[in-house]
């Protein structure tokens, strides 16, 4: 028997070399015929059998086939084409649209699909949507382009945090941002800093011009590949690569200037005594003794204008110049760019200078590796909190009848009713400055035929240096000096280790399958130093100081481990079915509840594809499709299931104290969404577009409980309530017109309604001073106070309404009842970009718009009351009740006696808006001309951003979210003394070499 088994084995190994003669290894790789890019997703397939591939995300294939064998190369959009082996080890193809537009390959979690087999909805940005846009931060170039999408800059100080909004809030006190992803790795994107309460904004390192494209996945079926942290969106920042061919080399220049949205008009000298004076008489009192028992001058001969102290124009200029290129074997990308932006703030600057090196190399036909390497500085001047009386937005708050400049000394004023922070600008600083890198580098082996297995790490490296110093002039640094000086170091160390596997067969199965494991662990630690008594203002350096205040250090950390795989299943080009499943581990929760599932699937049909409408002269395409899943939210503190304690000393003992109570229960925020969406395409695609409806319901809310302080704590993490998001969303794309002159249009427009359906019985109050509470049953941040009725045109006494849904009112503010009385979030969002093109001449403008959603400017307490204080007013005080039978809402001024002064709906406003966001027009110098001068390409052009804003808000801005509450999900839509946008025109050329 044994000699029998030899014998057959000794055959098969003698057969083998027969068997293998007779198949060889074909590769290569699939381009378009338009622009040489590669094709990722292409079916590879050998003609008469079921034996295929599909491209990878470079278009690269490798296949075993018969000597003999013909290939058959089809793509969605594209014209198949078959091409003969004839014996050849590598066959290259260039494939060419049979349809006016190209179908789009969409970046995916670890991969990438065809847009057309999407069960998801995710929306792309290219990178050329966003270049070449004057902003610190590429998440404001997104504004009014992604449906679902609501960006609120939130104020107009350089590099600060963007609340970014992917259909709705999905959680109460975790985190409602976003988690980006860059080249494959999650990236730290929450502030780091420090030295104030305003947050920094990270992404605000990436340079905009080295990205290739944006997708924002906003379903479950799409995000839930990034489980435990996908319940906020995710956006997936790719970056450019270089392509076989020729060395191209870009140099791309602009400059310009800026100047604020808008300049709040306050009172003159004049109106503000006749204002003022009235105000005093009116409760009996005497104008000049109050005047002078304040500081002030009655008779004063100055009248500065105090609303305009705090701005200036503006200035950015950018240089940037990048080549690439490279062959069959290595390609390669390399970005150098500078930016420097002075601010329409006076002392608000930010400077980044950035470099960027991918290469891909190709070692052999199956093995591949590859590189991103990105080095940043980033320098950021930063002005003062909203709230401090540091913020120059605040000088308006000075009376106009004294002047800037102290006329006895020449120098800036000190004598003012409030603190002239000029002076702070002057003899003190506040800079951020960050070294960066992003950087990544894999590893990609064809293991068989069909199946590919590739690991990459990555590393985003942040090191933070924030440098305070406010001199002996200054109100807070005053009398000797005050400096602080932090040093933070952020380490965000990620692995992401996938097979996966691509196959058609028979013709009519096309299988990817993902199996992947990734491990994040991050660190952070800092320390920090105070510092009084410095020698002069020219010192200062912590070193120079008499005395040492405080010190501190500290090191937080956290770590997650996940398990994920996904397939994604078409049958006959027409049916389409995914599922997904991630396993989330986070050491930001109890032993028993560290390791969460989190599990996806959708469908889609291609009604198209089907014979009955193949032929259809109206539908060029048409899709449904639907997803329903899981995603969760652990953007949490990394030790809130802890008792913690800390340190405390006194004298020179040391001791423990409890710092936090422990929750050890506290589990994952979940959130569960349904999408049905529509994708559609018209008359041979000349329109295009997508409809969305949606339902995301989150519950377990990761919940700050306020407790009672008796017993030392205030707050305590709990897995409490639910919320709602459900909304609908519709995407418009059309070419309007063909041929010579071009043009075509974006429309998208989308509804979200939110609503907190559970809190426990709770309610969630804000500051003070704000109407933002969370209650059940509400939307998140609603208005809640005393309602506004405006003026008893007999007395001048300011009214409110007594009772919610009553027309009864009363002068006594105490009587008031609190109810609704505003909402911070918008009804709907979009925007409509539309871009013409005529011969050489090219015109982008695009436009955003938000509706229905309400500001409370909180400073119109101290801006619109009359008297209570000897702020300076707006305008609008002009038209106060003077005499019975006046009709108007602005009561009469009564000096201290709060004549309508309580925190009421009196500031509420609607802060819809328009806004003309960017109006870009150029031209491109014919050939004929550059080829003359060396010259691949030229394009000059003028660009305009934030031009125009048609609005009913008389505050600075609509777009608004003041950093005095650290822009909570409690005090939403609040406005203090919070800086305009800035309007920026810039000049620009773009040059290939």
């Amino acid at each position: 028997m044994k000699k029998h088994v030899l014998l057959t084995l000794l055959m098969l190994l003698m057969l083998l070399p027969v068997a293998w003669a007779q198949t060889q290894v074909v590769s290569g790789r699939v381009t378009s015929a338009a622009d040489r890019a590669a094709l990722p997703g292409v079916t590879v397939l050998e003609k008469g059998t079921s034996n295929g591939v599909t491209t990878g995300s470079d278009g690269e294939y490798n296949l075993t086939v018969q000597p003999n064998a013909t290939l058959v190369f089809r793509f969605i959009g594209m014209a198949p084409q078959e091409v003969p082996v004839a014996g050849r080890a590598t066959v290259n193809v260039q494939l060419s649209p049979d349809q006016q537009q190209l179908s789009e390959v969409v970046v995916v979690g670890y991969g990438t699909q065809l847009k057309q087999e999407l069960t998801g909805n995710i929306a792309q940005i290219s990178g050329e949507e966003i270049a070449n846009i004057p902003t610190p931060s590429l998440e404001t170039a997104l504004q009014g382009r992604a449906a679902g999408v609501y960006i609120n800059q939130g104020s107009g100080k350089l590099g600060q945090g963007i609340n970014i909004r992917i259909r709705g809030a999905a959680s109460v006190s975790a985190s409602n941002q976003p988690l980006y992803v860059v080249d494959g790795i999650p990236v730290t994107s929450s502030d780091l800093g420090t030295s104030n309460s305003e947050p920094l904004n990270p992404i605000a390192d990436i340079n905009p011009n080295d990205i290739a494209s944006i997708e924002i996945l906003k379903d479950a079926s799409a995000a839930a590949i990034y489980g435990s942290r996908a319940s906020n969106g995710v956006v997936i920042i790719t970056t450019k690569r270089g392509q076989a061919g020729k060395t191209n080399v870009t140099f791309n220049y602009y400059t310009g200037f800026s100047r604020p949205t808008k300049i709040r008009e306050f009172l003159n000298a004049e109106e503000y005594i006749e204002l003022f004076s009235e105000a005093i008489e009116n409760v009996g009192g005497d104008p000049a003794s109050v005047f002078a028992r304040n500081g002030l001058d009655i008779n004063s001969p100055y009248d500065q204008n105090w609303g305009e102290e705090p701005f200036r124009t503006g200035s950015v200029s950018q240089y940037e110049i990048a080549l690439s290129g490279g062959n069959e074997k290595t390609r390669f990308y390399i970005n150098g760019n500078y930016n420097t932006t002075d601010g329409i703030l006076v002392g608000n600057e930010f400077d980044r200078a950035s470099g960027r090196f991918n290469v891909d190399h190709s070692i052999s036909d199956r093995v591949r590796i590859g590189t991103n390497v990105s080095l940043i500085r980033t320098l950021n001047q930063r002005v003062s909190d909203d709230n401090a009386f540091s913020n120059v937005i605040q000088l308006n708050a000075l009376p106009p009848i004294q002047p800037k400049i102290d006329p006895e000394t020449g120098e800036l004023n000190r004598k003012t009713l409030y603190y002239n922070n000029l002076i702070d600008q002057r003899d003190g600083f506040n800079d951020a400055l960050t070294y960066r890198t992003i950087s990544t580098a894999f590893l990609e082996v064809d293991v068989l035929q069909n199946l590919r297995f590739r690991t990459e790490h990555g590393i985003d490296f942040l090191n933070l240096q924030e440098e305070l110093y406010l001199g002996r002039q200054t109100q807070d640094g005053g009398p000797s000096g005050y400096g602080y000086n932090s040093q933070l170091t952020s380490t965000n160390y990620n692995t992401n280790n996938t097979f996966t596997y691509n196959g058609v067969f028979g013709g009519e199965h096309k299988l990817e399958a993902l199996l992947g494991f990734s491990y994040q662990r991050a660190n952070t630690s800092a320390a920090s130093v105070e510092a009084r008594g410095f020698p002069s203002d020219r010192f200062q350096k912590i070193a120079s100081a008499a005395r040492i205040t405080s010190g501190s250090s500290s090191e937080t950390g956290y770590v997650f481990a996940s398990y994920y795989t996904r397939a994604n299943y078409v049958f006959r080009d027409r049916y389409l079915f995914s599922g997904s499943v991630r396993v989330d581990g986070s050491s930001r929760f109890g032993s028993g509840n560290r390791f969460g599932a989190f599990p996806a699937a959708s469908a889609g049909w291609i009604l198209t594809q089907e014979p009955f409408l193949s032929g259809s002269n109206l539908f060029s395409f048409l899709k449904l499709r639907a997803s329903y899943g899981l995603t969760g939210n652990a953007e949490i503190s990394n030790f809130a299931p802890l008792a913690l304690y800390s340190a405390a000393a006194y004298e020179e003992l040391a001791g423990l104290v409890p710092a936090s109570l422990p929750s050890e229960d506290l589990r994952w925020e979940k959130t569960k969404q349904l999408d049905v969406g529509l994708d559609f395409g018209l008359f041979n695609d000349r329109i295009t577009g997508e409809v969305d409806y949606y339902i995301k319901n989150t519950e377990d809310l990761l919940l700050n409980l306020p407790i009672p302080g008796y017993n030392g704590y205030t707050i305590i993490t709990k897995n409490i309530g639910k919320l709602e998001n459900k909304g609908f969303e519709f995407v418009l794309n059309t070419q309007n017109l063909v041929g010579e002159f071009l043009w075509s249009s974006n429309f998208n427009i989308a509804f979200n309604r939110n609503k907190v359906t559970d809190l426990g019985g709770n309610t969630i109050f804000g500051n003070s001073r704000g109407l933002g509470q969370i209650r059940e049953g509400e939307p998140m941040g609603v208005f809640w106070g005393p309602k506004y009725a405006g003026v008893d045109p007999q007395t001048g006494d300011a009214l409110y309404y007594v009772q919610a849904g009553s027309d009864e009112t009363t002068s006594n503010y105490s009587l008031a009842e609190e109810q609704r009385v505003g909402n911070p979030n918008p009804d709907f969002t979009g925007g409509l970009t539309n871009n013409f093109s005529y011969k050489g001449f090219d015109l982008n403008v695009l436009l955003q718009f938000v509706s229905g959603n309400d500001i409370f400017n909180m400073a119109g307490f101290f801006q619109s009351v009359n008297g209570d204080y000897f702020d300076n007013q707006t305008k609008d005080q002009l038209n106060r009740w003077q005499q019975p039978g006046d009709v108007t809402d602005v009561p009469q001024a009564r000096y201290l006696a709060s004549n309508g002064g309580g925190r009421s709906s009196r500031w509420v406003q609607d802060g819809s808006f328009l806004r003309i966001n960017n109006v870009n027009l150029g031209y491109r110098l014919p050939a004929t001309l550059t080829d003359r001068v060396g010259l691949q390409s030229a394009r000059i052009y003028v660009q305009a951003t934030n031009l125009a804003t048609f609005t009913d808000y008389d505050g600075y801005d609509p777009e608004v979210n003041t950093t005095y509450f650290g822009r909570s999900n409690v005090n939403l839509g609040h406005d203090f003394y919070t800086p305009p946008l800035a309007k920026t025109f810039t000049i620009g050329v773009n040059i290939g070499l």
